[in-house]
């Protein structure tokens, strides 16, 4: 069987949503989902070391990476809607159950899945993003202010987190190992975010994230009452979402793995081989596979 990558596109909502495909689809699946502001070039690295064992689907959401960029007058860019169309993908391709690998946004995105459909969830892999407002680093002060007023001032200094150096920081702050990170990660991710009309895409997500805040209770509730088992592999110099946001998630469960990592946001970029390691043994000890 050949684990190469396939990359494919499907429609949905008249949309096409662009995916990385790989390993046997009578294996396990995992549904990696990227975050902000990547695509599912993110997993480059990581999806050819799952698949092996695994049935690896990595979606990117419309507005990113290689899926349509509909405008923010034609699609309406909640992560509500995110989710659905991901969902609809899984439907699409007869995926029963799977393993969701949360992102940054994933996080969101797979949270809503998972309330929707607990049965269909086999486990989480969860890199760096929260479920708790107490894992809001730094930068979510811009959100924070949006939310509260989302003024032409505010929507300008929101502006800022889709920025190169911003971009760029996200990559490289608190690495451990800077000959690893390739600059192709930042400069695609940029050259996505400057197409027009993305910024506006942007803005209005950033606008919703405050409804992921409102919800976190909701999924804290989903986490204690279904115990989905858990590997947690944490970049821990991330300056965006905190080692706090971590060790909440860990509290919330019970068969449960929490791994630091010595790298920042995006450590997928130096610990792609450690991490694909870990999700191997976890769900293995879990589940036999």
């Amino acid at each position: 069987m050949s684990l190469a990558v396939l990359y494919k596109k499907m429609n949905i909502e008249g949309l096409e949503v662009f995916f990385r495909e790989a390993g046997n689809p009578r294996n396990p699946a995992i549904i990696l989902l990227h975050g902000f502001p990547s695509s599912s070039h993110m997993f480059r690295d990581l999806i050819p070391l799952l698949a092996d064992r695994y049935y690896v689907i990595a979606p990117d959401y419309p507005g990113y990476g290689n899926s349509s960029m509909p405008s923010v007058e034609e699609f309406s860019y909640t992560f509500e809607h995110l989710s659905l169309v991901i969902e609809q993908l899984i439907n699409r391709l007869c995926i029963p159950r799977y393993i969701l690998y949360c992102h940054d946004y994933g996080g969101p995105v797979g949270f809503r899945l998972a309330i929707r459909h607990p049965e269909r969830v086999l486990g989480f892999v969860i890199q760096n993003a929260v479920a708790h407002a107490i894992g809001l680093g730094q930068p979510f002060d811009l959100f924070k202010a949006l939310w509260a007023d989302p003024s032409p001032e505010n929507q300008k200094a929101f502006a800022a987190l889709v920025d190169f150096e911003f971009t760029k920081k996200q990559y490289t702050f608190g690495v451990c190992n800077p000959f690893l990170i390739s600059s192709d990660g930042y400069t695609m991710d940029q050259f996505f975010l400057d197409r027009p009309g993305n910024a506006a895409i942007q803005l209005a997500l950033g606008y919703d994230y405050r409804t992921n805040v409102e919800q976190y209770p909701k999924w804290q509730q989903y986490l204690r009452t279904y115990q989905p088992p858990t590997l947690i592999a944490w970049g821990k110099n991330d300056f965006i979402f905190t080692l706090a946001g971590a060790y909440a998630l860990e509290r919330e469960l019970a068969c449960v793995e929490l791994v630091l990592l010595c790298g920042g946001h995006f450590v997928l970029e130096e610990e792609s081989y450690t991490v694909s390691r870990l999700i191997k043994s976890f769900f293995c000890r879990v589940y036999g596979f």
